[in-house]
């Protein structure tokens, strides 16, 4: 996810100070690991350099000037192009866990293992995604769909692979 384009868009509601800005951002996007002030902060200060905020009012605070932004129409063009674009589809196509399971056969330990490891920790996250998800609101089941068809597809790979042993070892032991 793009941090500028995500804060233009925030922007796009209403002007706002950065840690209303971070605020918003970990209510619906950081569900795991909230942003850092000095990442909102720097962002913002890339987007000024750049025009696509400008600084609406500039207020006294306790301690430093609190700063208000608004996107500009710069900014609000940048989202939209953002938005506008579709997002590359991340093809695995050298996944850690292959490279486990044909070093496995390489040095004659048992990929079988390898494999019924990883699916009891998809299995897992499964459990807890699912358990999260019937707890959570439209946003919260939403990510989590997204996470669950993942490891769904990730366990399809893992059944397929183990299916498929004898004779990925025959042609891993042939080269």
């Amino acid at each position: 996810m793009s941090l500028g384009q995500t804060l233009l868009g925030l922007l796009e509601t209403r002007p706002q100070h950065g840690y209303d800005l971070k605020r918003a951002y970990d209510e619906r996007f950081a569900t795991k690991r909230p942003l850092a002030y000095g990442q909102v902060y720097a962002t913002l200060s890339r987007l000024l350099k750049n025009g696509l905020v400008e600084v609406d009012s500039v207020e006294p605070g306790a301690g430093p000037e609190r700063k208000r932004y608004a996107v500009t129409d710069a900014g609000i063009t940048d989202v939209e192009r953002w938005l506008a674009s579709p997002e590359n589809p991340e093809p695995y196509l050298q996944s850690t866990l292959y490279t486990k399971v044909v070093l496995a056969l390489l040095t004659g330990r048992s990929a079988d293992d390898i494999l019924d490891v990883q699916r009891a920790e998809h299995l897992r996250q499964m459990r807890a995604l699912t358990r999260r998800k019937t707890d959570g609101d439209l946003s919260d089941q939403l990510i989590c769909d997204h996470a669950l068809f993942h490891l769904e597809a990730d366990l399809r790979w893992l059944e397929l692979t183990a299916a498929r042993l004898n004779d990925l070892a025959g042609e891993v032991r042939g080269r």
